[in-house]
């Protein structure tokens, strides 16, 4: 047996001498787990000619991660990189790109591997502070995070971390009220109210803090509710208030994110930006590449056939409907012409934050392909029917 073992290694051998790709990586799968072990070994001690033939067999066979240890210490660490990812390897990938200078692929490979510091660590000397920020989430730091939305100028983004602060924390009340002035400048005041209601129900921190019910007392006031306020202040009870509806909701109804988890779903709705649109712009010009998704929150558009002035209306869009999801996953011209009929408030969420999202959170980029596929499917048979 031991005969056969040696012949067939050196078969595989002689193979890759004769760069003979395909025959030698059918023998190498053939091969036990300890005999592919003993020919990687002999490679990566023998010539660099030989080393890179076997890692082509190596790529043939499917044997990813042996072709990346393989690839270690030839020069070519992007390669190597290449090869971990496609082995799962997210922590040694990184660590190759680091040493082929690729930083920002390092640092979305660390995140992926769940090593979060190391990625921490590299965002920062990239500058990038919004992957900062996230990371700062994933690592229970809300304040350190909230405070880099702050800088961004991301106050969605800075509410909903804050939000992940729960009642046990020492700083909850902190947070809340930080919460509930962020809604109330950004014209959310019901929802800030919401929050502080929600806070004083389920905290007696909350309830015992005399700047919670000032706070309280504020928001009503600025509701144009005075008797009420005055009644807060004299710690009678109120009635209690809705929050109105807001861009998450509006993601989250997305066919294509309905599977992901709550965490996963906060974290995508961080990569989104809120912007406004003045009436009559142009939202989406068809012909160009198509690059963001973009979720009505207030205000209407209308999409024609082009921009001609005597294009067909095909549609009007209004709050909770989107626009430009294909253009997440697929690089394509937009195929019609969007203007705004109002002035128009969204959530934009850019393809490049959207691939980081991928790159970062597997399980969704998993569910988010699949869902996308099965809708792309419907509507083909549609057309066809």
């Amino acid at each position: 047996m031991g005969t056969d073992a040696e012949g067939a290694l050196r078969a595989v051998r002689s193979l890759v001498e004769l760069e003979d790709t395909e025959q030698a990586a059918q023998l190498y799968e053939e091969l036990g787990a300890s005999q592919r072990e003993r020919l990687r070994k002999q490679a990566a001690q023998g010539p660099v000619k030989e080393r890179r033939g076997l890692v082509e067999v190596l790529r043939r066979a499917r044997d990813f991660l042996g072709a990346a240890r393989l690839m270690d210490g030839s020069g070519d660490d992007a390669a190597a990189a290449d090869l971990y990812v496609q082995s799962g390897q997210y922590l040694e990938a990184a660590e190759a790109w680091l040493r082929a200078g690729e930083s920002e692929r390092a640092a979305s490979a660390f995140e992926r591997a769940g090593a979060l510091e190391r990625a921490l660590e590299v965002y920062r000397g990239l500058g990038a502070r919004e992957s900062m920020a996230q990371c700062l989430v994933r690592l229970k730091r809300p304040f350190d995070a909230a405070d880099l939305y702050r800088e961004l100028g991301q106050p969605h983004a800075e509410v909903e971390t804050l939000g992940g602060v729960t009642p046990e924390d020492p700083r909850y009340i902190e947070a809340v009220l930080r919460m509930c002035r962020l809604l109330d400048v950004e014209g959310f005041t019901h929802r800030a109210l919401a929050v502080l209601v929600d806070a004083l129900t389920s905290s007696d921190v909350a309830r015992a803090e005399p700047a919670m019910v000032t706070e309280r007392a504020r928001l009503l006031r600025r509701m144009g509710m005075n008797a009420e306020a005055e009644a807060v202040l004299g710690r009678r009870n109120t009635p209690s208030t809705t929050p109105v509806a807001n861009g998450y909701r509006f993601l989250k109804a997305i066919p294509i994110f309905s599977e992901l988890s709550l965490e996963d779903m906060k974290d995508l709705y961080r990569q989104a930006r809120q912007v406004v649109l003045a009436q009559d712009s142009i939202v989406l010009e068809k012909g160009e590449p198509g690059v963001a998704l973009l979720v009505l929150m207030e205000g209407t558009v209308d999409v024609f056939s082009g921009p001609e002035s005597d294009a067909r209306l095909l549609n009007s869009l209004g709050p909770g409907e989107y626009l430009g999801e294909i253009s997440l996953v697929q690089d394509a011209p937009v195929s019609a012409h969007v203007r705004a009929r109002t002035a128009v408030r969204a959530l934009r969420i850019s393809r490049t934050a959207f691939e980081h999202y991928l790159d970062t959170h597997e399980a969704a980029a998993l569910r988010i392909y699949r869902l996308f596929t099965q809708n792309l499917a419907a509507r083909v048979r549609a057309l066809s029917a």
